[in-house]
């Protein structure tokens, strides 16, 4: 038995990988538009758009796989005649409003808007709590007799107690 028997299988597959054609991304590029004014319409409708898998950019910046999905159907519903409002509708019915970059201020969006500010104002009133009960507590007094125990054994250790 060869030395490379057992490793046949492995650089096959290694082959037939590297040979195989890498699925083609939809970027930018890849769309075509009569005029410029057209490809920036676009450009700045995906801008206004989440990408789902990333969560902090916008479709036109994201290179998951489903935002090429996403780019190409506005791309198609852009073609197909349909308005900016049309197609954010569609989108925020099968996503939500998460799918908007900067979503509508409304009742279910509250938490997105206020959130960030409630937990400041909370922390900063946890801070100040903190700060208060540390001002409040005291030293304890202690007693004369050991005030008199702690002078000697500190004066002891200045070297005053011992001489020579």
């Amino acid at each position: 038995m060869s030395p490379l028997k057992p490793l046949f299988p492995i650089l096959l597959l290694s082959l037939v990988m590297v040979a195989s054609p890498l699925p083609a991304a939809v970027t930018l590029e890849s769309f075509t538009f009569p005029t410029v004014a057209e490809k920036q319409h676009f450009k700045d409708l995906i801008g206004q758009l989440r990408c789902l898998v990333c969560q902090n950019e916008t479709l036109a910046d994201s290179d998951a796989d489903l935002a090429h999905d996403l780019r190409a159907e506005v791309y198609e519903m852009m073609t197909s005649g349909k308005s900016d409002q049309e197609v954010i509708d569609f989108l925020v019915n099968r996503y939500g409003d998460f799918v908007l970059y900067k979503p509508p201020v409304k009742p279910s969006t509250y938490l997105i808007w206020y959130g960030p500010f409630v937990l400041l104002v909370i922390a900063a009133l946890l801070l100040l709590r903190a700060v208060g009960r540390q001002r409040q507590v005291q030293e304890p007094a202690i007693s004369a007799e050991d005030s008199k125990r702690l002078e000697r054994l500190l004066g002891d250790d200045t070297g005053k107690g011992k001489q020579g």
